[in-house]
């Protein structure tokens, strides 16, 4: 092999191409990492044709690129007519070498980083803007960071594609040589030529430095993860966990701003399978929102944030009109004052916790200032020492202690919490429930809670708005929706379990017809009624002794056990002849269901008047 490799008297193809691989590798990367984050956020019709337009170069023959950039740049073309009236030409020199390169390298620069971007969190940059961060900032500071290896990567491959560009540059530049002969061309005539040592230095050259930019990145990502493995050691021998009793006291002490007027809401916003129409007005209580998956919950919450946009309405927020649709108005996330905790926290992973819940500071603060405020955060949540963490070294419970203080520390006027209990376990979701009802009782802006779980809406709100597909089923006070939820949909997302079609045959009398039974009842019949239900926990099992009223005899079908109660299954009047060939569920302690499964069936169960929900369609 080595007498088969001779070094050429002329190096000038090295050279010539270095410079040419170089200067299109720096504008690729540029107009590729620009282009990539634009199209991200484009979603114009026309978006598959600029797609098609920008990757053609990727899949076009080199000769067949060149020869358009002939056209375009030669003497008759409309660059090559602008720039002969300077008295200068690009088509045969080291510069037109350099466009081919540029135009035959930037799909690569431009897909990759588009891949990489794609692959951020969409969340994180949502957050960011509720923040306050400027356009740039969410760029600069979340989006690039994050995706820096993948654009480095596609800097490496639009530099070994520049580095290798034959049929282009030979079309528009020429083989020229000292002037613009470049490795891949004289590897080409010296083949031609019979050159064969000649050949072989140049293709051993170029593949050294094609393979040596790829070792490089593979290299720094290395020691990138090395770096995080000895910070996550580190820190691993401070102390992990923190006492809930701990916890409490610190967020009651967060220092409340003045008392807000609320949160006026009347949008409606087309889906593609419902329609959003929500009207209602938010005080400086914890509103929880609600309803199925499906109901539009989150998305409520992100046309509040400003991430989405109403197809018509108004959203007003203590006298400031954040968006109008018949006025134009519509305030960027960054200006609305809106601190947002998603289901995941959306903690920014390339930043300490310091960091991210500096991140919505403001920018006129001095560094002491910053730090004061951080460390009053941390405190707060009782994280003191961990300032220095990143979010992949916390705990689920940690990252939404760190999440709340960051939406907290910017002072927002309202609160949004998506759901944040969700990607916590059992018992971690209720020492974090409690610390939440802590801080939200000390923060007197408006909060909007959204969960499906109706328990945890009603430990955790004063008021409730229940969602069904878009429209508000019920708004108004949690004990009013839970006694009296009105209509069959509210009484479902509520929790009833015991439902059945209702007609009306008297002023106090109706027949459950699902359940053959007549009832007595004290309550007004609503105008249209159509079911009655009755809870499960308020079915109630009585010796004959007891009261008569609205009393059945009922058979045992099965049963269901958690660690507390027992969930019985009942049918009226007969005995059943399969496992759901029943009627009702009905909820005991265990200590009750002892005695009560000793009893000889059928049992007698009362069905309280005062407590029969009576409802309408919904």
């Amino acid at each position: 092999m080595n007498e088969a490799i001779a070094v050429p008297l002329d190096l000038s193809p090295l050279w010539i191409s270095l410079k040419v691989s170089a200067l299109a590798t720096g504008f690729t990367f540029f107009a590729g990492v620009a282009t990539a984050y634009w199209m991200l956020n484009y979603q114009g019709r026309s978006k598959s044709l600029l797609e098609g337009i920008l990757i053609s170069p990727l899949i076009l023959p080199p000769t067949v690129v060149g020869f358009l950039l002939l056209l375009f740049f030669g003497k008759n073309g409309p660059v090559g007519k602008l720039l002969g009236s300077f008295d200068f030409s690009v088509v045969f020199t080291w510069y037109g070498a350099a466009i081919a390169a540029m135009v035959v390298s930037f799909p690569l620069m431009y897909r990759t980083a588009l891949g990489a971007f794609e692959q951020v969190d969409r969340n994180l940059l949502a957050v960011a803007r509720t923040l306050g961060a400027s356009e740039w900032a969410v760029f600069r500071r979340i989006m690039l960071p994050l995706a820096l290896p993948g654009v480095l990567a596609g800097a490496v491959l639009a530099f070994a594609r520049a580095l290798g560009e034959f049929g282009a540059t030979l079309m528009l530049a020429g083989n020229i040589p000292g002037q613009t002969q470049t490795i891949p061309m004289a590897i080409y005539f010296a083949v031609e030529a019979g050159a064969m040592n000649e050949a072989w230095f140049w293709v051993v050259v170029i593949m050294l430095m094609s393979l040596s930019g790829i070792f490089a990145v593979n290299f720094w990502q290395e020691q990138r993860q090395k770096q995080r493995e000895v910070r996550l050691l580190r820190n691993s021998a401070a102390p992990l966990t923190q006492k809930v009793r701990q916890i409490l006291p610190g967020l009651a002490a967060h220092h409340p701003k003045p008392r807000s007027p609320g949160l006026v809401v009347d949008i409606q916003k087309r889906l593609a399978n419902f329609d959003l129409d929500l009207s209602f007005t938010a005080t400086e209580s914890t509103l929880g929102i609600l309803g199925g998956s499906g109901a539009g919950k989150s998305m409520l919450l992100r046309c509040l944030a400003g991430m989405e946009n109403p197809t018509s309405g108004q959203i007003v927020l203590n006298g400031r009109v954040l968006f109008d649709a018949k006025r134009g108005i519509n305030l960027p996330s960054r200006d609305r004052r809106i601190g947002f905790l998603v289901q995941n926290y959306a903690l920014f992973p390339n930043m300490t916790v310091a960091k991210n819940i500096a991140f919505g500071l403001p920018k006129s603060l001095s560094t002491s200032e910053v730090r004061q405020r951080v460390e009053a955060q941390l405190e707060a949540v009782q994280l003191q020492g961990y300032g220095d963490r990143y979010p992949s070294q916390l705990s689920g419970g940690q990252q939404q202690r760190v999440a709340l203080a960051r939406a907290l520390a910017s002072e927002p006027e309202v609160l949004l919490l998506d759901e944040p209990f969700s990607a916590l376990d059992t018992h971690l979701r209720s020492q974090m429930e409690q610390a939440m009802i802590a801080r939200l009782r000390s923060f007197n802006g408006v909060s909007l809670f959204v969960t499906h779980n109706l328990e945890e809406a009603y430990r955790v709100c004063d008021q409730l708005l229940v969602l069904g597909k878009g429209q508000a089923l019920a708004y108004g006070s949690k004990y009013d929706i839970f006694e009296r939820p009105g209509a069959l949909g509210v009484a479902q997302l509520t929790g009833c379990k015991n439902l059945s079609r209702a007609t009306a045959i008297a002023e106090q009398e109706i027949i459950a017809s699902d359940w053959g039974i007549h009832l007595q009842v004290i309550e007004p019949l609503p105008k249209q009624l159509a079911y009655v239900g009755i809870r499960a926990h308020q079915i109630r099992f009585i010796d004959d002794t007891q009261a008569k009223e609205n009393v059945f005899p009922c058979w045992l079908v099965s049963t269901s056990e958690t660690p507390h109660r027992m969930t019985v299954f009942l049918k009226f009047n007969t005995q059943p002849t399969h496992l759901q060939d029943y009627h009702l569920q009905a909820e005991v302690f265990k200590e009750k269901w002892e005695a009560l499964k000793q009893k000889p069936l059928p049992w007698r169960i009362q069905l309280d008047p005062l407590r029969l929900l009576l409802l309408e369609e919904s």
